[in-house]
């Protein structure tokens, strides 16, 4: 039995229902946030604890949940973490013996044939996808916000899956998708592709950017995104370590003060199908837009635990900051990177 073969028979058994998330969703409370006062917008992170869903309800309703928090604290933007679809896979038969695995090398390699983890995102992909959307759509039109629904594994138009960041407006329409452009190892050996190209999404109140987890270890995508005009970088993260400071320093704070933007960080956390997941969920800024200095806004302070941090943004004082001379010599680097300077 071929790898395809064996991920397709996951399947048979589970298909995600027309109408489901509306219906569960019915009756719950939607109260909309203000819209952002001029050259501001009010930014959550939210922390979300990975587990394998056992119904497909129990997954939107966490959703709401935590997108309410960030309601009931006048965010304006909301973002979810990286692999915010992967609980789905609790749904899928089968999937039992990697949700309570310790390796999830060794859970896909039981299945037999050659099994990669992304053929099984490829072939529940238009299940996943069509609830993860309506579920994140339905969260933004009711609550009236922008959201970056995370990032979820699906299958692209070639039919290679990426890991695809989502933002969705407040009207609930899917306003972009970036694709992850620098993978884990891990990653890579589980069938994923990177991808090809950085973008900007322009928004009423500001310019937004929503690279993926690793894409912020390196220097590049952040000068480049920064030069395209990015105001306020969401970044979702889903670390496969214990969390550990100086580590985690190594990502997007940096990145803040190097490329003079805001940046919003959501972790995904919990232990699930193999791993165990670790990060602090928090909104930065360079240290001179900071109160304390530091450039953080504000921080959760349980790197293991689920919940939603919120702060106001300044994009007034960040596009007068930006302004102002910064000692960068974009005569020297145009000679090496013209396309960029």
């Amino acid at each position: 039995m071929t790898a395809s073969e064996i991920a397709g028979k996951l399947l048979l058994r589970w298909r995600a229902r027309p109408g489901l998330v509306k219906r569960v969703l019915r009756g719950r409370p939607f109260t909309g946030v203000a819209p952002p006062a001029p050259g501001r917008v009010t930014a959550a992170a939210v922390q979300m604890r990975l587990f394998p869903a056992r119904t497909a309800g129990e997954y939107v309703l966490r959703a709401y949940e935590l997108t309410r928090q960030a309601a009931q604290a006048g965010a304006q933007l909301v973002a979810f973490p990286e692999d915010a679809a992967s609980h789905l896979l609790g749904l899928l038969p089968g999937m039992d013996r990697l949700a309570g695995a310790g390796s999830l090398d060794e859970a896909l390699a039981s299945l037999g044939g050659g099994v990669r983890l992304a053929d099984v995102f490829r072939f529940a992909g238009p299940d996943v996808s069509r609830l993860y959307r309506e579920t994140f759509s339905s969260l933004a039109r009711g609550f009236g916000v922008h959201l970056v629904a995370g990032s979820a594994c699906l299958p692209g138009p070639d039919g290679r899956v990426y890991n695809l960041a989502h933002l969705f407006g407040p009207d609930g329409a899917l306003l972009g998708v970036q694709a992850k452009t620098h993978l884990l190892p891990a990653e890579a050996g589980w069938g994923i592709c990177p991808g090809g190209d950085l973008q900007v999404f322009p928004l009423p109140w500001g310019r937004l950017a929503a690279p993926v987890c690793m894409d912020a270890t390196y220097f590049e995508p952040f000068r480049i995104l920064s030069g395209l005009g990015a105001e306020v970088v969401v970044l979702p993260v889903a670390n496969p370590e214990a969390y550990h400071f100086h580590r985690a320093r190594r990502g997007l704070t940096l990145r803040v003060r190097e490329s003079r933007i805001f940046g919003v960080q959501s972790a995904l956390v919990g232990k699930a199908f193999g791993l165990h997941l670790e990060g602090k969920s928090g909104i930065y800024a360079p240290p001179v837009l900071s109160p304390r200095g530091d450039g953080v806004l504000a921080e959760m302070d349980d790197p293991a635990g689920e919940g939603v941090v919120a702060v106001e943004l300044d994009l007034t004082a960040l596009r007068e900051w930006r302004r102002e001379p910064w000692g960068l010599r974009p005569d020297v680097y145009r000679k090496y990177l013209p396309d960029l300077y």
